[in-house]
């Protein structure tokens, strides 16, 4: 499928390894928990489903799954990511964007935007949706991966604090479910959970790479917040 491509803002890069991490962590399992409980919410929606910061489109392809009479865009910064995304499910589109700008979708023709560990833009969120139609965003919870430490960015205290500032002018929260989980993780899902992050830009200091072969087989923690948010005016 050919992507749609916009204006990207200057110093942006696609970086390979880190789309590589992170298709390979998701395709892992690792994260089951998180795609279950989305599909959930999003089950039986028909319409547009947007999916901002959408990546390499592994979680709007498992939304569709189980929304058979919705279509997928994904809307991402990364042309490598897309190039993915643009193959991950035959009903999903995908545009090279950022996000800050005016989205290539017009208004109210949206039934859902899913944002999953993404910037966002509350007044496109509000401006693409249809009356009545949802916002669902997924956003760390204290604990989230801590048993790896400073290997991964910590998730801020005020995380809840500041998702109600920047969404709370245009959104109403009308629901919220909390995915925690523990398993053991793989050297690969160690070194791909962190290579597919901020962190992963520093693989090489310090003792990192002795330090994610030493974390093979720790149990490591889930723990994403999923809301739901509807338009203040609908």
């Amino acid at each position: 499928m050919n992507l749609l491509h916009a204006r990207i803002p200057a110093g942006t890069a696609d970086t390979a390894p880190m789309v590589e991490a992170r298709a390979a962590f998701l395709s892992s399992g690792a994260y089951a928990p998180l795609e279950n409980e989305l599909s959930r919410v999003v089950s039986g929606t028909a319409g547009l489903v947007v999916d901002a910061g959408a990546g390499p489109g592994h979680y709007l392809s498992r939304v569709l799954e189980a929304a058979p009479e919705a279509a997928g865009l994904a809307l991402d910064v990364s042309a490598i990511a897309l190039r993915r995304a643009a193959r991950a499910h035959p009903r999903l589109g995908a545009a090279v964007w950022n996000l800050w700008e005016p989205w290539p979708v017009g208004d109210g023709v949206a039934s859902v935007v899913l944002d999953v560990f993404s910037p966002r833009n509350a007044a496109e969120f509000r401006r693409v949706l249809e009356p009545g139609g949802r916002l669902v965003v997924a956003a760390p919870l204290p604990g989230h991966l801590a048993e790896l430490g400073d290997l991964v960015l910590s998730v801020d205290e005020r995380k809840e604090e500041r998702l109600e500032t920047a969404l709370g002018d245009h959104f109403t929260r009308v629901s919220r479910a909390d995915v925690v989980h523990t398993a053991p993780f793989t050297a690969r899902q160690v070194h791909d959970v962190v290579a597919m992050g901020p962190a992963g830009f520093h693989l090489d200091r310090d003792d990192r790479r002795s330090r994610l072969l030493a974390a093979e087989g720790r149990d490591v923690t889930l723990a994403v917040g999923v809301s739901v948010w509807r338009r203040k005016d609908a």
